[in-house]
């Protein structure tokens, strides 16, 4: 077994409630809100798609938010790192294409198999090894496509509707000029209260909610073995969790200071997604952006406080998750994008910089504009493309760096 092993002893509740700060409880609600929206948003469009029933879907809502939430709070408690696990987005939109042609007991069967393939991986250490062979700024070359897109988002939700983000960006400037007030008060939580205030006053009222329906009712799922289905899903789903979305992962948490357990990451992701997959849910990944907004604040040794209130969000929310699901489609996507967008500036900042700072620039940039195209090839999402094309310019192009990197390693 090649598993990192977890803190000597984890901290106490009252370690816990030391270390936890109203900085990281800010950074943990927008990180939540961040995750429960657009990418919330997808499972419901792909499943709808896709013909799920409606409690298919809540099901589905309900393993992504609940179970993910659970391994969250154990893993970064354990390991006192913020490690905050959801779904692979990408899996999601390669599991909407095969709902066309395959059944859904089909694809949960694939899900299992997923899940059995990254425990292997993790049990043997063979992802550990492959990350180390990828440099960090090509990495984050990937990184930093991925998340473009959310800074961009920001600027659009001007023109999807200008007050609300117009508030919102001025109340989150004004706070972050004084620093002092800011250490104090987290820009993202004055944010979000502006934005709350312009919704409020400009009508928007949020959707009555039905008492009765409010409790998740998870669905248990037969698996039916597809050869057909284990031969389309299996290895793009594993790829979108170990490269795409858990190189994201760890990527941002090495940026921050952080060693995440990479082969003890992978195990989970395999038992996550073998739970999850009994509910009818895609498989688990570390994901990017997520930990991304939780660690871009704060003390470094207490974010794992933060990804510990964004799991127990997690866990709450997803026993509501009827209710949950159709109030978060209900908000206006402009507050989400502002509030992503602002989330995401320090963060995109510092991956632009971790890509082309020093070594191997030129494929920090291949990797980055690859990833920005998003082209799928082969059902496969356009970061794992980027890491690819990045380190084979590198490779042919830069080959100086690798040879300065090893005498240096």
């Amino acid at each position: 077994m090649a598993i990192e092993q977890p803190a000597p002893a984890a901290p106490a509740a009252r370690g816990f409630f030391r270390d936890l700060a109203l900085v990281h409880i800010a950074n943990a609600l927008v990180a939540f809100l961040f995750a429960a929206s657009g990418p919330l948003a997808i499972i419901l469009a792909t499943g709808s798609k896709g013909g799920l029933s409606e409690a298919d879907l809540a099901s589905w809502v309900f393993g992504s938010l609940a179970i993910n939430g659970v391994v969250s709070i154990a893993y970064s408690l354990a390991y006192r790192q913020p490690l905050a696990f959801f779904w692979t987005i990408p899996g999601t939109i390669l599991v909407g294409s095969a709902l066309d042609h395959l059944t859904f007991a089909q694809v949960i069967g694939a899900y299992l198999a997923t899940g059995l393939l990254m425990l292997a991986l993790g049990a043997t250490g063979w992802v550990h090894r492959a990350m180390q062979a990828v440099p960090m700024p090509i990495v984050m070359g990937m990184v930093a496509g991925v998340f473009l897109a959310f800074g961009l988002d920001w600027v659009r939700a001007f023109q999807a509707d200008l007050w609300i983000a117009a508030i919102m960006t001025a109340a989150f400037l004004a706070v972050s000029a004084v620093p002092p007030v800011a250490a104090r008060l987290p820009p993202l939580i004055v944010a979000l209260g502006a934005g709350a205030l312009a919704l409020h006053y400009a009508g928007w009222v949020p959707p009555v909610l039905d008492p009765v329906g409010m409790l998740a009712a998870p669905r248990l799922h037969l698996p039916e073995l597809s050869w057909a289905a284990m031969a389309e899903l299996v290895v793009p789903l594993a790829i979108t969790v170990l490269v795409v979305q858990n190189g994201q992962g760890i990527a941002v948490l090495q940026a921050a200071g952080h060693k995440p357990p990479i082969n003890a990451v992978t195990l989970l992701c395999g038992i996550g997604s073998l739970l999850a997959a009994t509910v009818g849910a895609v498989s688990s990944c570390l994901t990017g952006p997520t930990n991304a907004l939780i660690t871009h604040s704060g003390e470094r040794h207490r974010h794992y406080t933060a990804a510990m209130v964004t799991g127990g969000l997690a866990v709450a929310f997803g026993l509501l998750a009827p209710a949950f699901t159709g109030l978060m489609l209900a908000t206006p996507k402009a507050y989400i994008m502002t509030l992503g967008g602002l989330a995401m500036l320090r963060v995109l900042q510092g991956s632009f910089i971790a890509s082309f700072r020093e070594r191997f620039s030129l494929g920090a940039l291949v990797s980055f504009l690859v990833t920005v195209a998003d082209l799928a090839v082969l059902n496969i999402g356009a970061a794992f493309w980027g890491l690819i094309a990045g380190f084979a310019v590198s490779w042919l192009l830069e080959r100086q760096d690798f040879t300065t990197r090893a005498e240096g390693a």
